[in-house]
């Protein structure tokens, strides 16, 4: 620590001498005092700081796009807003993503409305990754790392005065004209703070940088799309939210509401696009100084209503290759909107045809408690503990919409259940030039779901056959299993700085990390081929039927970092960072045969 003091020194020096003090008066000036600030401790931590990320924000409308750049951290595309992050080769699921202290989930079977897409740039201040050995107060139920995003802190006025700020801002951008903007505004008080923020952001279709197909592709409304254009790449997203926040002395309580709706979001990896997304979240937090330790507590609810379908881009009609004359399928592949049909052909048990839509539905509760507390100890030595709490509900149904499928719906996950308790431990020691931060979690995962029935069923099936591709057999084979599944997971990292001097640090990590599946690895259930292309959570056009049996994902990973820069570490630097990662369970695609759900 630096204390510019030497004037003030000397200033009292002079204040000390015998017969002085009676005849002079001084006002002391401003005292600065600077630290460095402290590098969290993580075998590949990175912040993203205020400025880093203004700079980025102009280009894009998509959170996870302002992770492009940083080490071991990819973003592979989705949506325009929706992209997915990947740290050391490891996605979605397999990392924590907290936005205000948050861990969001993905209510989709295709994960399209991904954590990041909840919040819009512009409101993002702070990015926090860190990759694979992380803290265990910072990571549970994931292998890969965590992401913590975090919107700007609330501000206060001066004694006796109030304060009053805005901001405002826009863009537009050629390529798929896309523009939209922002605006936001704070009134606070000493004690009060006020602040809203929205954002507004639009694209049509984006260019590639030159014709990329061979043939004229004709969407459902019947428009032909250029060769260079990349269909389906069109969005609407629209970001509110409103925070009060009340301090008095060294006690902080804030409370935020924030909803957003996109009206359509397009996937050019997806047999499907997002029609419609509505998203509530509720999130009341607290910090204190409580003397003998820094509590933090934090409740919050996230509500989120999702619907998918064909959008205007995608060919609307059923089955591989071009559909056969007299199927229905020609209308669609002319451009003429498609209207509900009779009859359908069937190919080889698959459902050729044109049909009104494939409406897809979910909802998705969200609820979470946190607790916990910083406590100093002896020789600058801190105590971390906590518990943690996430109850999440999930429904996932599709309307029926053509012949076949009438009248009733195809449950797809029926009141699906995970609940997290975790409780967890750490201890941050620092001696001399070296630091550690030694940690224990466990965490208890309990899952269930209710019984399901195809398309055109009113019933919860244990046994029979019916229904295309074999829907009532499936739904008999899961309705008849326990479909209750309870995971206790340890998680436990050591992690280790050596600073010899101002121009280099050596870090060393060990852990191992746990994740249980997520409800559509183990809930979806039907091998019939249109409903698995349904449920395409990792974007790659491969269809997926779940699995009861999985058992959670253990990681163990070691990582070493050495890092040389500069003393300021602003002008230079070079870090290298090898890591080893071995996942016991790994949850991985299998090859789906017709014996293979079937009783011995």
């Amino acid at each position: 620590m630096q204390l510019r003091l030497k004037s003030c020194a000397a200033f009292l020096a002079l204040y000390a001498m015998p017969g002085m003090a009676a005849d002079t008066t001084a006002t002391l000036g401003e005292v600065l005092v600077t630290a460095p600030q402290d590098v969290p401790l993580s075998s590949g931590s990175t912040t993203l700081s205020t400025a880093e990320i203004a700079r980025k924000r102009a280009r894009t409308s998509d959170t996870a796009s302002l992770l492009v750049g940083i080490p071991g951290v990819s973003v592979y595309g989705a949506g325009g807003v929706s992209s997915l992050p990947v740290i050391r080769g490891l996605a979605d699921d397999r990392l924590r993503t907290k936005v205000d202290g948050m861990d969001l989930v993905a209510a989709c079977p295709n994960h399209m409305n991904s954590p990041l897409s909840s919040i819009d740039p512009t409101a993002v201040d702070r990015i926090q990754v860190y990759s694979g050995v992380t803290p265990v107060s910072v990571g549970g139920d994931s292998i890969g790392g965590s992401i913590l995003v975090e919107s700007a802190a609330p501000v206060f006025a001066n004694p006796d005065q109030y304060l009053a700020t805005g901001d405002a801002g826009t863009f537009y951008r050629s390529n798929g004209d896309s523009w939209g903007g922002n605006l936001s505004g704070t009134f606070a008080t000493e004690n009060l703070s006020f602040h809203y923020a929205g954002a507004y952001a639009q694209s049509d279709n984006y260019k590639a940088g030159g014709d990329f197909k061979d043939y004229n592709f004709t969407g459902r409304v019947g428009h032909t799309l250029p060769l260079d254009e990349v269909v389906s790449t069109a969005y609407e997203a629209i970001n509110q939210s409103v925070r009060f926040a009340w301090k008095n002395d060294d006690n902080l309580l804030n409370f935020t509401y924030a909803n957003q709706h996109i009206p359509y979001e397009n996937y050019p990896n997806q047999r499907m696009d997002m029609t419609d997304n509505l998203s509530d979240q509720f999130n009341l937090a607290y910090t204190g100084n409580q003397g003998w330790a820094t509590l933090k507590a934090r409740a919050y609810y996230e509500h989120t209503q999702h619907e998918m379908d064909f959008g205007d881009d995608k060919r609307f009609w059923y089955g591989p290759g071009n559909p056969p004359s007299g199927s229905g399928g020609d209308a669609a592949l002319n451009g003429t909107p498609c209207a509900p049909i009779s009859g359908v052909s069937v190919i080889k048990g698959m459902m050729v045809g044109c049909a009104a839509g494939m409406p897809m539905a979910t909802d998705g509760k969200n609820t979470g408690v946190t607790v916990s507390a910083d406590i100093p100890l002896v020789k600058s030595d801190l105590l971390r503990v906590g518990v943690e709490y996430q109850n999440y509900r999930l429904d996932d149904w599709w309307d029926p919409s053509g012949a076949g499928m009438w009248p009733y719906v195809f449950w797809n996950i029926n009141d699906g259940k995970r609940d997290r308790f975790a409780v967890f431990g750490e201890w941050e020691i620092r001696k001399n030039r070296w630091m550690h931060i030694v940690g224990l979690r466990f965490e208890n995962v309990a899952m269930d779901a209710d019984p399901v029935h195809r398309y055109n069923l009113d019933t919860y099936p244990t046994s029979g056959v019916g229904g295309l591709g074999n829907q009532t057999r499936d739904a008999a084979l899961f309705n008849a299993q326990s479909r209750e599944q309870t995971d206790n997971n340890w998680d436990f990292s050591w992690l280790a700085r050596f600073t010899p001097d101002a121009n280099q640090t050596y870090q060393m990590g060990l852990a191992q990390k746990t994740r249980s599946p997520n409800l559509y690895e183990r809930y979806t259930w039907s091998t019939w081929q249109m409903a698995a292309f349904m449920n395409n959570f990792v974007g790659d056009g491969n269809g997926y039927v779940g699995n009861l049996d999985l058992q959670p994902e253990v990681a163990g990973i070691l990582s070493l970092t050495a890092d040389w820069h500069d003393a300021n570490e602003a002008q230079w630097g070079i870090t290298v960072t090898p890591y080893y990662t071995y996942v016991q369970d790994y949850i991985d695609a299998v090859q789906w045969t017709r014996h293979s759900m079937l009783p011995a």
